[in-house]
């Protein structure tokens, strides 16, 4: 028999979510069966799985060393660069991606953000791969080739904040990205967007339709040279490619996208700054106002600073980041 006891890490989630970190390699089904011929109990008693856990439960698991440890697998965490630190406490932890690396990763062979993180967490003491119960796991995801802000839970209570502020729309995020043409008053725009898996790409809709989503964003011209406008994008809804392709929609492709951007303009302005991704960063996130453990957080405001290449083309383009807070 083997008896866990809840950290203040682990609380506040059901017991069967738990278990079925714990015991990672095992399928749902054994799990119930378990708790249904009391195999596994929750401070000594029968349990269905759906209860709360609090600090100092024991949950006892009456299976075989052998059984546990075969449906237990130990995270690996592969030695790779820290990741760009923003802000960082118990909870939570904010970094800024590069362009060009992925946030999760797709093949398993891939580098991402989150090896790095993992890997940061691990070294600094604050994850042991050994514990599969919790987790760091990032909340928000960038694409590959967008740059900026991106926010991870270290423990349980950090990863349901943010996941419940960006649920509920309460944290703020804005970015800054430079666009082709004049764009000379702000733009508030909706649509329908559809994605093609197979393509890796969107398409926006003007009305509903069959496995659309709806989309909304808030853009605000900072400054502009006449052929160039610095904008800074107010997300309302947070979907696959939103800012990119509802700037293209209206006319106003960012520099150095290639799937929705204009191919002239992005080989102009890749020669003139060596621009070789799309010129659209994760500027700054504010914090609602919350209450009890996080409310040191509320009203807080955190900002990545700019890409070298993005900071070039402002500068070179003679634009200006005035105002944008």
């Amino acid at each position: 028999m083997r008896e866990l006891t809840i950290s203040a890490a682990e609380q506040n989630q059901r017991l069967d979510k738990y278990l079925k970190k714990y015991l990672n390699k095992a399928p749902g089904s054994f799990i119930y069966k378990m708790l249904r011929k009391k195999n596994i109990k929750l401070n000594r008693a029968k349990a269905e799985g759906s209860e709360l856990l609090n600090e100092g439960d024991k949950v006892q698991l009456f299976l075989s060393q052998e059984t546990i440890d075969g449906f237990r697998e130990t995270v690996s965490i592969r030695k790779v660069p820290f990741p760009e630190v923003v802000y960082e406490d118990a909870h939570i932890l904010i970094v800024n991606k590069p362009a060009g690396l992925l946030t999760q990763k797709a093949e398993k062979m891939d580098l991402s953000l989150v090896d790095e993180i993992l890997y940061y967490l691990e070294q600094t003491g604050k994850y042991d791969p050994s514990d599969t119960t919790v987790k760091p796991s990032v909340c928000n995801r960038l694409d590959r080739n967008t740059s900026g802000l991106v926010l991870a839970g270290i423990d349980l209570a950090g990863l349901q904040f943010l996941s419940q502020a960006l649920k509920d729309r309460s944290l703020k995020k804005e970015y800054l990205c430079i666009v082709c043409g004049c764009l000379d008053k702000p733009l508030h725009l909706k649509g329908y967007l559809k994605k093609d898996e197979q393509a890796n790409q969107v398409k926006l809709l003007s009305l509903p339709g069959k496995d659309t989503v709806p989309v909304e964003t808030y853009f605000t011209p900072l400054s502009g040279n006449g052929k160039l406008t610095l904008v800074k994008a107010d997300l309302i809804t947070g979907k696959t490619h939103q800012i990119r392709s509802h700037l293209a929609s209206a006319g106003y492709p960012i520099i150095g996208d290639t799937k929705y951007g204009d191919e002239k303009a992005n080989r102009m302005y890749r020669q003139k700054y060596g621009i070789k991704h799309q010129l659209l960063h994760a500027r700054y996130v504010t914090f609602p106002d919350s209450g009890g453990i996080f409310q040191y957080l509320s009203g807080q405001s955190f900002s990545a600073p700019l890409p070298e290449h993005f900071a070039q083309c402002m500068l070179g383009e003679n634009l200006h980041e005035k105002d944008s807070k």
